[in-house]
This record gives structure tokens, sequence and C-alpha cells, in this order.
């Protein structure tokens, strides 16, 4: 009998036929995987702060956060000059079909429908970011 050569037909049937052996094995089954009732939320415990964690959560971090939020936004909004904006995306997809490479333009058109889409989920995570520093943030007297 013939050894299977790595990368043949042969090698892969058998290493398909292994897999599917371990799997009856192993007591799974497709019913199983298929499971109707949903697995519950986790909860989460609150999270203590020291005074020094909580100082520098409210100096460093959120001002940090809240910037880059911003900064991110000022750049998917920006002009065709602006290096990752949509209006620069398009302008890139827009030489690329004038070069008639038809595949990266829609590819380039894509990405910036997608990036298009941050800036609600970047608004959002500022206002979470604003309500977070408002309630948690504030100087005690």
């Amino acid at each position: 009998m013939r050894h299977a050569r790595p990368g043949s037909i042969r090698s892969r049937v058998a290493i398909s036929g292994v897999v599917v052996v371990a799997g009856l094995i192993g007591g799974t089954s497709v019913a199983a995987a298929a499971d109707p009732t949903p697995t519950p939320t986790p909860t989460y415990a609150p999270i203590t702060l020291s005074p020094e964690e909580a100082q520098r959560l409210c100096t460093e971090m959120l001002p940090k956060l809240i910037n880059r939020t911003d900064k991110l936004t000022t750049r998917i909004n920006g002009g065709a000059d602006v290096r990752g904006s949509v209006a620069w995306l398009k302008a890139r997809a827009a030489k690329q079909r004038a070069k008639g490479h038809e595949k990266a333009a829609k590819q380039l058109e894509q990405r910036a429908e997608r990036r298009a889409g941050r800036t609600a989920d970047l608004a959002k995570a500022k206002e979470r970011l604003e309500a977070f520093k408002t309630k948690h943030c504030q100087v005690v007297k």
C-alpha cells in the first residue's frame, strides 16, 4: 500500500475522517451545538477604586479618551487633504478607478462607507465618557 503524500487528496480525506471520528467519540453532536436555550447575560460586581486610582482616571485617562474621540471624529470628517478621512478615501478610490483598478476602487469605497458609519459610534462613546465624567469625577468640597 502506498503512503499518502502530505497535501494529497488521500491525506486530506484521512485527516477529515479522523476529525469526524474524534468528534463522535468526544460526544459532541449537532443537536447539542444548536441548543435553543439562551445563555444568561453576565452580571458584574461593582469595581472599587482607591482615591488615587479614581483621581488618575478622572484627571488623566478620561480626558485622553475624550480627546481621542474628538481627533478621530475630526479626521473622519476632514477634507480630501486629511489622510484617513472619508473624503480622502473617496479621492483615492477615484484615482484607482481612473487608472482602471476597479477592484481597489471598490474596496476603498467600502472602507469609506464603513468609516463614515463610525462617527455615530464615536459620538455615543464620547457621550458615555462625558456622562461618566459628570457623574463620577466631581470635585468633593
